[in-house]
């Protein structure tokens, strides 16, 4: 089964603009995420696709393949698709990987590598949320699977509401999964969801992967038992330095 790797990055983020290249040690983030990325054993290639000429520079001095797509994408996914497209890729599964996660082990991609069989239209990773503060988080997504581990739903929300105890005892009592928002396409159904228009569900909770599931998409987890950091604000940032500090020492 042959797999591409493509890094969505583009530029301008509300939180954190230009983040893909804030200097986390001595070199870029988006580079941190690359050099894990192709450490991936399943993945055949990596190549990033941004949308700003400062990226691009950056990556072509640094000798990593990188395409320039359009700045009007609203998500990760419609950039792997025209990267897709520009490369005239012929695999069979493409995986988006999250350029803001400098610290992606190489082994999650792997795990969502072996989620492409050739009949999953959809794949991405959860993991076990194990504190109550994030459970409340909006900015931390949870899902809900099914018994097979296909994803029922996906909420900002904290879901499912435990009825009886008190919140503050929800995740000791009952297994809440925080979303990882990497993902692996099949490539004729990432084709398919790119030319979807955008659904109510996802209007309403701003999730791209709603959009999928209202259209009868099926999209399948995986339990990767990693917790990673992605970079979104400053103090993520500072947090992200000081882990590289860290591991130098």
């Amino acid at each position: 089964m042959k797999i591409t790797g493509i890094i969505p990055a583009r530029y301008e983020s509300s939180r954190l603009p230009g983040k893909a290249l804030e200097m986390i040690g001595d070199k870029p983030m988006i580079m941190h995420v690359y050099e894990q990325a192709i450490k991936a054993e399943m993945i055949s290639k990596v190549v990033v696709a941004t949308d700003d000429h400062r990226i691009l520079d950056v990556l072509l001095e640094a000798g990593i393949p990188v395409v320039m797509t359009a700045r009007s994408h609203k998500s990760g996914t419609d950039r792997c698709h025209e990267a897709v497209t520009q490369l005239n890729e012929d695999a069979e599964y493409i995986v988006n990987i999250q350029g803001d996660e400098p610290f992606i082990d190489p082994a999650q991609i792997d795990l969502l590598a072996r989620l492409c069989n050739g009949k999953n239209e959809i794949a991405t990773l959860v993991t076990r949320l194990q504190d109550d503060s994030d459970l409340q988080n909006p900015n931390i997504v949870k899902v809900v699977r099914s018994i097979s581990g296909k994803a029922l739903y996906f909420s900002r929300s904290p879901i499912p509401y435990f009825r009886d105890p008190e919140s503050s005892e929800w995740t000791s009592q009952f297994t809440y999964w925080r979303h990882l928002g990497m993902y692996a396409y099949r490539r004729d159904i990432l084709q398919e969801i790119s030319a979807l228009k955008s659904g109510k569900l996802e209007s309403a909770e701003s999730l791209e992967q709603l959009r999928w599931l209202e259209n009868d998409f099926s999209i399948v987890t995986a339990d990767t038992g990693i917790s990673t950091l992605g970079v979104d604000t400053p103090d993520d940032l500072e947090k992200a330095r000081k882990i590289w500090e860290g591991k130098q020492n």
